[in-house]
């Protein structure tokens, strides 16, 4: 646990978004995604900022890790491919609906103890060949249903009621919060309810940052180096084959990251260097390259990402412009050859 008081919850306010990518082409700027970005560096103090990160706002499945170092802090006894699926918005791929009914099976129970949202795998494709094969939405499906084994093994483990260990007001949910407010630094703004049905912690995207860098630079053998260690050796059962956090894992050294819908990601490496990202209208187009340009403001070689860029735009099925962020995120476009 950390020692420093906690700061005061971020105001819930309409966010200060600002310009944080253009939308090229033609050589002209036809659309722009607001949002907001922090870059920490590696004494945690804030290197970049951009639009509004101390504004309330809910990370979505972004906050993933540091709940799965609550459950460890908790007594999960999970490591490797079981705990990074506890942390995981997977793609429903048969290894995610596997480990899900391993984690289960440990805990002696069933699909049916599962209180998460019935749901069609994550990833087209294997949504695609889901309905071919005429099987319907299922709770082992849907993509948070890793971290709902888990946290029914935990409650499991603790004696505690599993009937409704999606209760904000339950001793588990209690002892996340506590986890989210010690590795954030600050008190919850807001509970509410998280699309697979649990609940949903609102912090400041620099709070974001932070609880994510003092995973990745935690003590071997912590709660939370034991979560960042699982992540980062089997990304795709965090997340799916081909999925850009897991390449993104893979191309970086040390690195830890994590999506979250609404256009929220997270990544920190081993020295506590850190992006956080929020694009305000939830485009997956313009996270993964501002999060890129993000991590080379933080010093990580461009060389490293340059596959993650962003897809061109294309015009007559030939490209003609980009997503690009700004130049006060990227001046140079060293991830970019849109003009």
């Amino acid at each position: 646990m950390y020692s420093s008081p906690l700061a005061d919850p971020p105001l819930i306010r309409e966010p200060l978004h600002a310009p944080v990518a253009h939308l090229i082409r033609g050589g002209m700027i036809e659309g722009i995604h607001y949002g907001s970005v922090v870059v920490l560096d590696t004494d945690g103090q804030v290197q970049l900022q951009i639009g509004d990160i101390e504004a309330a706002f809910y990370p979505r499945s972004a906050i993933k890790p540091v709940q799965a170092v609550a459950m460890v802090r908790a007594g999960l006894p999970l490591d490797g491919e079981l705990l990074s699926l506890a942390a995981a918005s997977h793609s429903g791929e048969e290894r995610h609906l596997a480990g899900t009914r391993r984690i289960l099976e440990l805990a002696g129970l069933t699909e049916d103890d599962l209180r998460n949202v019935p749901d069609l795998p994550y990833d087209p494709v294997v949504r695609d060949a889901w309905v071919r094969e005429g099987r319907a939405p299922s709770r082992l499906a849907q993509n948070c249903s890793g971290k709902h084994a888990a946290m029914l093994y935990v409650s499991k483990l603790n004696g505690w009621s599993l009937d409704d260990y999606l209760d904000p007001a339950h001793p588990l949910q209690q002892a996340i919060a506590e986890i989210v407010e010690d590795l954030t630094g600050q008190r919850i703004a807001r509970v509410s309810v998280d699309g697979c049905g649990a609940p949903l912690f609102s912090i400041s995207l620099h709070g974001l940052a932070r609880g994510v860098s003092r995973i990745t630079t935690a003590a071997a053998g912590t709660p939370e180096a034991r979560v960042a260690d699982a992540m980062r050796e089997y990304p795709e059962m965090a997340s799916g084959a081909g999925r850009d956090v897991a390449a993104l894992m893979r191309a970086v050294p040390g690195l830890l990251a994590k999506d979250g819908f609404e256009g929220v990601e997270v990544a920190a490496l081993p020295d506590g260097r850190a992006v956080a990202v929020k694009i305000a209208d939830g485009a997956n187009r313009a996270r993964v390259p501002v999060a890129a340009a993000g991590l080379v403001r933080a010093g990580v070689p461009g060389s490293l990402l340059a596959e993650f860029a962003g897809e061109p735009l294309l015009g007559g099925g030939e490209p003609v412009g980009c997503v690009r962020p700004v130049r006060a995120l990227d001046p140079v476009s060293p991830l970019s050859a849109c003009a």
